[in-house]
């Protein structure tokens, strides 16, 4: 150890971790979304094969189903994305520029 007028850690304190708080509600909506579209593919299966035994309302339920089961994918994996953005794996989109664009196109450039 040293005991010079400079002696000590040559690095700061570091900051403290925190809870990403937006991160874990994401990812709890994501975890319900595909609970419920693992029960509903279940229930359209189950629907399927009451339906095939000749009652023909289940085929309503097992469309009706394969429908939130289809809902349930496609929010879990909007919310990825949002997880993904939310963790800083990606970023958001660059904004377009707000310059107008030539009449013409690049032609009429020329």
């Amino acid at each position: 150890m040293s005991t010079g007028k400079r002696a000590g850690s040559r690095r700061g304190a570091s900051a403290p971790r925190t809870l990403n708080k937006a991160a874990l509600v994401l990812g709890a909506a994501i975890t319900l979304c595909v609970v419920a579209w693992g029960y509903l593919v279940y229930a359209a299966i189950d629907f399927g094969t009451a339906a095939r035994g000749g009652s023909s309302s289940a085929w309503w339920f097992m469309a009706l189903a394969c429908l939130g089961a289809m809902a349930c994918l496609f929010v879990g994996l909007l919310l990825v994305a949002r997880l993904l953005r939310a963790l800083g794996i990606t970023e958001a989109p660059e904004k377009p520029s707000s310059e107008p664009r030539p009449v013409g196109g690049k032609r009429a450039a020329r």
